[in-house]
C-alpha cells in the first residue's frame, strides 16, 4: 500500500493550518503533481484518498488529498473564498516539499469534489495543466431547487452554507452564484483541458442530474457545440441521449462502460457513460497522463485500465 502522511499544511487566507494527505512521488527528479478532491459530506478522511494514492504509487505522481475546510454544508465550506485559497496553498505547499513538474498539474474530483474542480477550473486556470470533473454540480441556486424533489437534505446544506434559500434571499443567491462554477468557467474558456463526465442516470440513481454537467460544458464550449436545453430535459427525464447526439465510437478508458453521448469544443469534453452518481478514477487519471502544458489537449479516446477500482461515490 502506498505510504501516505497526513499533513498539515498554511492557509494564508486565515492563517491556519489545514490537514491533507499526501503522498510523495518516489526519486529527486521532477514529478507530476495531482490535486484530488472529497466528495460533498466528506473530508481529507474520506477513504478514496487510498485510491488515489495507489494509483499515484503506480503512476509515481504526487498526490494531495486536502480538507479544502470539510463538508459543504458549512460557510467555510460549500466553494467559499477559503476553500479556493486552501486549494491554491495545497499546490504551494507540494511545490516547496517536493520536486513537480509544472508541466503537469493536475486537479480530479467527483461529486462536490467535481464542483470544486470546476470552480478552481475557473478561480485560477492559471494554476492548473488540465482538470477531470466527475458527476459535478454548476449551478448552486439550481442544485438547490432540484434538492428539493431529489433529496431535501443537499437543499438544506445549501442554505446553512450560503445563508438562506436563494429563491427567497438576494444575499443567498448571491452566495450561490459566488460560489457556482457556471459564474466563473467562462475564465476557463480555451485556456486549459477540462473533462467532464457524469452518469446518464444520476439525477435518478443519484443526486445530481445530468444537466449540471452539460451546462458546465456548453458554457466552456463554441456556441454551434452547445447541447440545447431541450436536448438536456430529454436526456434528464428519460435517462437516454436523442439519436442525433448518441455517441457510436465508445472510449476503452471506460471499460465495460458504455458511452452515450460524447461532445468536444475547443479545449472542454464532455462524456455521458452508463452509470449514475459515479466517478472512474482510473479513467480520469488516464486522460490527465496525456495532458501537457504547452501541448494540444489530448481527448482522444483512452485505453483501458487493467484493473478497475470501484466507482460509485460516497455522498
Amino acid at each position: 500500500m502506498a505510504a501516505v502522511q497526513e499533513i498539515s499544511y498554511p492557509c494564508k487566507f486565515d492563517q491556519t493550518l489545514q490537514p491533507a494527505q499526501f503522498f510523495r512521488a518516489a526519486g529527486t527528479g521532477p514529478r507530476p503533481l495531482v490535486v484530488c478532491l472529497h466528495t460533498w459530506s466528506a473530508d481529507h478522511n474520506q477513504k478514496s484518498f487510498l485510491r488515489f494514492a495507489e494509483l499515484a504509487e503506480m503512476k509515481n505522481w504526487h498526490m494531495i488529498f486536502p480538507k479544502f475546510r470539510g463538508p459543504n454544508w458549512q460557510t467555510d465550506g460549500c466553494g467559499s473564498d477559503l476553500v479556493v485559497s486552501d486549494l491554491e496553498d495545497a499546490v504551494a505547499y507540494v511545490k516547496n516539499a517536493a520536486a513537480v513538474d509544472p508541466a503537469r498539474v493536475y486537479l480530479t474530483g467527483g461529486s462536490g469534489g467535481g464542483h470544486c474542480t470546476l470552480l478552481m477550473a475557473g478561480r485560477r486556470p492559471d494554476l492548473w495543466t488540465a482538470v477531470s470533473a466527475w458527476c459535478p454540480i454548476s449551478d448552486i441556486a439550481l442544485w438547490h431547487r432540484q434538492s428539493l424533489s431529489i433529496d431535501k437534505v443537499y437543499a438544506d446544506h445549501i442554505e446553512i452554507a450560503c445563508g438562506g434559500d436563494p429563491e427567497k434571499s438576494d444575499g443567498a443567491l448571491k452566495e450561490a452564484r459566488k460560489r457556482s462554477p457556471l459564474t466563473w468557467l467562462p475564465n476557463a474558456r480555451n485556456y486549459l483541458p477540462v473533462d467532464i463526465c457524469t452518469g446518464i442516470h444520476d439525477g435518478h440513481t443519484g443526486s445530481v442530474p445530468v444537466g449540471q454537467a452539460i451546462r458546465a460544458y456548453n458554457t466552456l464550449a463554441a456556441p454551434q457545440d452547445r447541447i440545447s436545453e431541450e436536448d438536456i430535459s430529454f436526456i434528464e427525464n428519460n435517462e437516454k441521449v436523442p439519436p442525433h447526439l448518441a455517441d457510436k465510437d465508445g472510449d476503452p478508458a471506460f471499460g465495460n462502460r458504455k458511452v452515450h453521448l460524447r461532445k468536444q469544443s475547443l479545449k472542454v469534453r464532455l462524456t455521458l457513460f452508463e452509470g449514475g452518481h459515479d466517478m472512474v478514477a482510473e479513467t480520469a487519471w488516464e486522460w490527465l497522463d496525456r495532458q501537457v502544458s504547452g501541448q494540444s489537449p489530448d481527448f482522444s479516446a483512452g485505453k483501458a485500465s487493467i484493473s478497475f477500482g470501484e466507482a460509485v461515490l460516497g455522498k
